[in-house]
């Protein structure tokens, strides 16, 4: 994959998977620009980084973008698991602005810059949990849902101008978010065993599906929702 001259927006870069995809998309030639809250220190050098929370006023994004724009990341989520008894009315609100809302914002304030690269690729970031019943993921995997369906919806629109629209749906992966639930060697050995490929994911094994739906290698496909989940939807194993 080479991103020579192409530039890249990540939204939630400093940590995880987007500071994963961050690093290899800077290997590979991109430059690429960061919206987050905070920096991270161990970036490659050359990011350029606006700080700002996607809940809040996000107008300045429109300013921070070059004038073309050939991919977009929304690599902005939540892992909020509780009993469906527990959970309350802001739980539901919080994970659809974040994951749901927040992407569409961030889109809204850039679709002029992908518009002018007149081939671009916007890539959202789903999970498992919207397309297998998983219990105390009510609130996650209704949001997750409507980041699916607003992103099929966006592929329709925006494919007439070029601008192609995919979703990854990854399976539990080592990340900041993840912590408690990967918290002690016995919760990390029971959670690669639920996966038929016998391991959680890697925040690597996401950026690597993520880049290439970036990348032109992958520029005949849009609305398309793929699963990076070691085999645990489709797969059952004996």
């Amino acid at each position: 994959m080479n991103f020579e001259g192409k530039n890249v927006l990540v939204v939630g870069g400093s940590s995880g998977i987007g500071l994963s995809l961050v690093r290899l998309l800077v290997i590979n030639g991109a430059t690429v620009y960061n919206i987050s809250r905070t920096k991270n220190v161990s970036w490659p050098e050359g990011i350029m980084h606006l700080s700002l929370d996607v809940l809040g006023d996000v107008r300045a994004i429109a300013d921070f973008l070059p004038e073309q724009l050939h991919g977009l990341v929304y690599s902005v989520g939540s892992i909020n698991l509780k009993p469906f008894a527990r959970l309350t009315e802001e739980d539901f609100l919080n994970d659809y602005r974040i994951n749901v809302l927040g992407a569409a914002k961030v889109i809204y304030q850039a679709i002029k810059s992908l518009k002018a690269a007149q081939s671009a690729s916007l890539v959202l970031i789903s999970s498992a949990a919207s397309r297998s019943g998983m219990s105390f993921h009510a609130s996650v995997a209704a949001a997750k849902g409507a980041v699916e369906g607003m992103a099929l919806s966006l592929a329709a629109e925006l494919a007439p101008i070029g601008i192609r629209v995919n979703v990854i749906a990854p399976s539990l992966t080592d990340t900041p978010l993840a912590q408690k639930i990967l918290s002690t060697t016995e919760r990390r050995e029971a959670a690669g065993k639920r996966h038929p490929l016998g391991r959680y994911g890697l925040p690597e094994d996401i950026s690597s599906a993520i880049a290439f739906l970036l990348a032109d290698e992958s520029s005949w496909m849009t609305g398309q929702v793929i699963g990076i989940d070691g085999g645990l939807v489709k797969l059952k194993i004996n």
